[in-house]
């Protein structure tokens, strides 16, 4: 009787942890993915952008491994220099690789609703949490919100004029929840007194430490029921389900 228990436990576990890998094996969610899988998904995406890219990708590696395997002949160690080109090569392409990702994702989305998200996607997200669109308009300009190290801020996504007033009013209303902590407002895009989205990451990672991590948790709860109060709005039409999808690939981390 407790050998039928044991059996039926073990198989139930068993269907459990296939459905597990099923369910990572279709996921569109990268974090669900393996390394092979995100790499490529990033290689796909930086080809398409700049088919260019597909020779530096190729081309840097193997030069690498020629150059070593050559040296090593050279010094009467050619194994070692062929082991040493390998991981060198390799350690080029993600280099490489991480760049381009980063590189493409900008040229991707430029212009496109929610283009400021690209920037927010790659900060680190063991220090900084984003939510996309606190604040949309009908012509899809939003506010995205980041809180982390630096405080709370928010970054303006759009026209210049329209996002003004969307700052305007996204400030005022984390003024009420914020206390002492100051509401950091940037306006990021191409037009006159907007950042560069570009800049907008290294930005933000370099803003002085103003929260320690027990500040950092107290205020995502004030902002958690301010959210709850008001009720989230619904996302912008254009290219936010194809970041996220992209996202750890792109971050190259």
């Amino acid at each position: 009787m407790a050998s039928d228990r044991a059996k039926a436990l073990a198989e139930k576990q068993r269907a459990e942890a296939k459905a597990v890998r099923e369910a990572k094996k279709n996921s569109s969610n990268p974090e669900d993915w393996g390394m092979l899988r995100q790499l490529s998904a990033t290689v796909k995406m930086v080809v398409e952008v700049d088919p260019r890219t597909k020779w530096l990708l190729i081309g840097a590696p193997v030069a690498i491994i020629v150059i070593a395997e050559v040296v090593g002949f050279i010094i009467g160690h050619w194994i070692q220099g062929l082991i040493w080109g390998v991981l060198l090569a390799a350690s080029a392409f993600l280099l490489i690789l991480g760049r381009l990702g980063k590189n493409s994702a900008y040229k991707r989305y430029k212009g496109q609703p929610g283009y400021a998200q690209v920037a927010l996607m790659m900060l680190n997200k063991k220090k900084w949490t984003y939510t996309a669109a606190v604040e949309v308009d009908r012509q899809q300009d939003a506010v995205h919100r980041v809180v982390g190290p630096g405080g709370l801020i928010l970054v303006g996504d759009g026209d210049a004029n329209r996002v003004k007033q969307l700052l305007a009013t996204a400030r005022k209303r984390h003024d009420g929840i914020s206390y002492d902590t100051e509401v950091i407002v940037i306006s990021a895009g191409t037009g006159e007194g907007q950042m560069p989205v570009e800049s907008v990451t290294k930005y933000i990672e370099k803003l002085p430490k103003k929260l320690t991590e027990s500040q950092i948790q107290e205020l995502e709860g004030r902002l958690k029921a301010l959210d709850a109060m008001r009720g989230r709005l619904p996302l912008p039409k254009g290219p936010l389900p194809n970041m996220k999808a992209n996202r750890r690939a792109v971050r190259g981390r």
